[in-house]
């Protein structure tokens, strides 16, 4: 794996203080993804739930292209899904420990 693609934590994998640590990289690379603005807005939209693109577009007032090329870097990082429904694509936040640091960034950050 691409050491700026983040991987679910190991079961019991420990967060080494001296950084050292296999679990210690994976949030530092899992914060990386997190670190754009376009990609936080998405995320903040997706704690409400699934959103398709054309939802997000609507929402965040922002292109097709561009909202498309958000969620393929945050699928590629494992940090949101994608389900078919009919001929829409559902988007939603890929486990629950990304969804609770999404909401505390949200309830500090995000406009709601």
């Amino acid at each position: 794996m691409d050491r700026d693609q983040t991987a679910p934590p190991r079961p019991g994998a420990r967060f080494d203080p001296g950084g050292t640590s296999e679990a210690a990289m994976q949030a530092a690379s899992f914060l990386k993804a997190l670190a754009h603005e376009g990609r936080l807005e998405i995320l903040c939209q997706l704690i409400d739930g699934e959103r398709s693109v054309t939802e997000l577009e609507e929402r965040l007032q922002m292109p097709q292209s561009k909202v498309s090329q958000l969620l393929m870097r945050l699928r590629a990082e494992r940090i949101v899904e994608a389900r078919r429904d009919g001929r829409n694509v559902l988007y939603r936040i890929e486990r629950p420990e990304i969804a609770e640091v999404i909401a505390v960034l949200r309830r500090s950050f995000c406009q709601v």
